[in-house]
């Protein structure tokens, strides 16, 4: 595929998605003429910028898109539930045109056939008429200079001509002044300009939506006839042309910050390299530690500044904000809602939070899944929620902040809520608790995580078949997050995901059980202590710290891992906390904060559970990157394991 056309590809999507949530706001309020205006532009660019790559099948679906929005834009036709269902059918229309997936003239001839079955005829109008109202007519002078390079932009401007000319009655002149002679010419510049001569009933605006796709590689101007006021203000930093002129090459001025576009992989391979040069340069700054020269030990802090400095602004270029999940899900909320034959609002807050690019990627199946059992699981019918006293639409509320290093992104809604004895009753018969158990309230949520666990007593197309809950936990735990769950029930539920910033690098504390040397996120840490005699203390298998009359769970890596040799006269310990829960590693030696660049422990160490990476450090050797999340899964198993042994 080509750099331009992959380029169109990226940029059709996100008008796609801007298109079908400016089509979901206007189903909302049908009489905004802004969101129709919005929906006009998202269109026309797709329109335009697809006939300049050669996607003449997108050119004539959305010119028949256009015009039955253009009579809802005239105030011929109301904008219904069907409208509204149909153009989203369009929207995946376009999308799977650009997409090229198969022969799609069958779906497109009957979308089209319903979109002019939706509209009512035009009084007057005769076949073939260029004429869409009986509003007054209106002749424009227009001159058009295109840039000499807008070819390589994969401009067709053949293809804006004749848009034009289906506006009205329309006469062009080529401007051939600025040809140069035979053996001057190059065969990618544009060295004509035009003037046209156009008499329609269409406004201004509509006019200047031709240009959209091109309008920052040309000079253009738009005046009424007749008419010495220019419609169309001057634009700083472009060269006006008139009738009669050579061409002029349009002068571009900066004004703001300019964005482009980067492919994922170079980006990604930036970031690889700043990660090595992360690495080196700790190993810089531990020889010089060992050195007396200051000359050495000023160049050492210089590195370790840009360093610092490089790897900051590197890990900022991967993050993007949050929306871009939330517009991609106003669909999917509406498109399920409506087949399920429920109401859902859908409200989201946080929408500029931003989180590595990662990241994103991959939350978009756990928060699908989530979305997906909030409307089948919790929200309810209208019928049924009018007679329980609450609104007949649903809510939905997406949400998410930064704290600290981490994200929390939330998922709420107004429904039924989880029933703890519903849960119980169920971990009971599936064997994941004992009847003489008696777990908290947020242990016996945390079932719903089991695999193939299901409160539904029938399975719906959406959800009920137990496949889902363990899937987010899964990718959630990927991510090195946490997930938690908050209900009450006949009011709703809320889920958070607890995530880190970014995956790339990381701040660590460096600890070492024996020779090994492990790494904890430091995000996690809440506190480190010596371990001593009197706060530990032991019951029913389990081993725990006294802190501040609070009792703790501890883990020892040594017994966890089997080192070999006996431990340090004193054992240090380090306090997590995990989503509402505190943890201790017991650990020889912290070694201190480190800053950890995150490599992958690779396809054959993918059992090895209780490691999410691992990192190079300053002198050449390997830590391990510990997950205390299946740390402290591992240990209970373990305990648990135990604690049965012997009551047997």
């Amino acid at each position: 595929m080509g750099t331009f056309s992959r380029a169109f590809k990226e940029e059709a999507e996100e008008l796609l998605l801007d298109l079908e949530s400016a089509l979901l706001d206007l189903a909302e309020s049908p009489d905004d003429p802004e969101l129709i205006d919005r929906v006009f532009r998202s269109l026309h660019t797709i329109k335009g910028s697809g006939g300049m790559f050669g996607f003449e099948e997108v050119v004539a679906f959305t010119h028949e898109f256009e015009s039955v929005l253009d009579r809802v834009r005239d105030g011929d036709l109301p904008v219904t539930q069907e409208l509204i269902r149909t153009t989203l059918q369009a929207c995946d229309l376009i999308r799977g045109l650009i997409d090229g997936r198969g022969d799609l003239s069958a779906d497109v001839a009957d979308t089209v056939g319903t979109l002019k079955s939706l509209c009512p005829p035009v009084e007057g109008a005769d076949a073939g008429t260029w004429r869409r109202s009986d509003g007054p007519l209106v002749t424009y002078r227009i001159e058009f200079q295109p840039m000499a390079d807008i070819f390589t932009f994969g401009a067709n401007l053949l293809s804006l001509l004749n848009e034009l000319r289906e506006m009205g009655d329309c006469v062009i002149k080529a401007r051939t002044g600025g040809i140069p002679s035979l053996e001057h010419i190059a065969s990618q510049q544009c060295y004509i300009g035009w003037e046209i001569r156009l008499t329609t009933d269409c406004s201004l605006n509509e006019i200047r939506d031709v240009f959209i796709f091109v309008e920052d590689r040309c000079a253009l101007t738009i005046e009424r006839t007749g008419e010495e006021r220019r419609i169309e203000d001057d634009r700083p930093g472009y060269a006006q042309s008139r009738a009669g002129d050579h061409p002029v090459e349009p002068t571009l001025r900066q004004e703001g910050t300019a964005s482009i576009r980067v492919a994922a992989e170079k980006l990604d391979a930036l970031v690889d390299l700043v990660s090595e040069l992360v690495t080196t340069q700790a190993s810089l700054s531990q020889r010089t530690s060992l050195q007396t020269d200051p000359k050495m030990t000023a160049i050492a802090e210089t590195v370790e500044r840009l360093t610092d400095e490089l790897r900051d602004r590197t890990i900022r270029l991967r993050m993007v904000p949050i929306r871009t999940l939330y517009v991609r899900f106003r669909r999917m909320v509406h498109d399920l809602a409506d087949a399920l034959g429920k109401s859902v609002d859908l409200h989201t807050a946080g929408d500029e939070t931003e989180l590595d690019k990662t990241v994103i990627e991959r939350l978009n199946e756990p928060l699908v899944h989530l979305i997906r059992n909030c409307i089948d699981h919790g929200i309810e019918p209208p019928d049924y929620r009018v007679a329980l006293g609450k609104p007949a639409k649903g809510r939905l509320h997406l949400s998410a902040e930064h704290a600290g290093h981490n994200v929390l992104i939330r998922v709420a809604d107004d429904g039924a809520g989880l029933d703890p004895a519903i849960i119980r009753e169920k971990a009971l018969a599936a064997g994941l608790m004992d009847a003489d158990d008696d777990p908290g309230e947020s242990e016996i949520f945390s079932f719903i995580f089991a695999p193939g666990f299901s409160t539904k007593t029938e399975a719906s197309p959406v959800s009920g078949r137990g496949v889902g809950m363990d899937v987010v936990k899964e990718s959630v735990e990927r991510l090195r997050g946490a997930i938690t769950i908050s209900s009450r029930k006949g009011e709703g539920t809320t889920i958070t995901l607890k995530l880190p910033l970014t995956l790339a690098i990381i701040d660590g504390l460096l600890v070492a059980a024996g020779a090994q040397q492990y790494v904890i996120p430091l995000a996690t840490v809440e506190s480190c202590m010596e371990l001593t005699p009197a706060a530990c203390r032991g019951g029913r298998g389990r081993q725990l710290l006294n802190i501040r009359e609070a009792l703790i769970p501890y883990v020892r890596l040594r017994d966890l891992f089997r080192v070999a040799g006996d431990p340090p006269a004193v054992e240090e310990v380090v306090i997590v906390r995990l989503s509402n829960v505190r943890v201790g590693f017991v650990i020889d030696q912290i070694v201190g904060e480190y800053q950890t660049v995150i490599k992958s422990i690779g396809r054959l160490y993918r059992d090895a559970r209780a490691f999410s990476g691992a990192t190079i450090l300053a002198d050449g050797t390997v830590a391990l990157i510990l997950d205390p999340h299946r740390l402290t899964e591992i240990a209970e198993n373990d305990e648990g394991r135990r604690f049965r042994e012997e009551k047997l």
